[in-house]
């Protein structure tokens, strides 16, 4: 297992369901190319932390390259509302563009 992944998942368990250490986590499973994993804490992360804006483009980016695309404008659209409910502008039009290129095809 990658260095990097054991001290986050060490860290988790000094500070259990810690929104920022369970995207760091999905990050690392990406990169590690193990996207159940990484889907696995995507989705806890979005279960217990709903409105951490910033994983729903990652979500939805795992949701594109797995070819699941209409999980993927899910995750664009929860993300786009929950954008606009924090008044974050910037995330709004990331998620945006997102799911007007994979509508688009792009």
């Amino acid at each position: 297992m990658h260095e990097r992944l054991i001290q986050l998942l060490e860290l988790l368990e000094e500070t259990p369901g810690d929104p920022f250490l369970l995207f760091a986590i999905a990050k690392e499973y990406e990169k590690l190319d193990d996207s159940g994993q990484a889907m696995d804490y995507y989705l806890f992360l979005e279960q217990s932390h709903p409105d951490y804006v910033g994983l729903y483009y990652h979500l939805g980016k795992l949701c594109e390259s797995l070819d699941q695309p209409d999980r993927a404008l899910a995750a664009y659209q929860k993300g786009m509302e929950i954008a606009r409910a924090q008044n974050d502008q910037h995330s709004y039009s990331e998620l945006q563009n997102a799911k007007t290129n994979l509508e688009m095809g792009v």
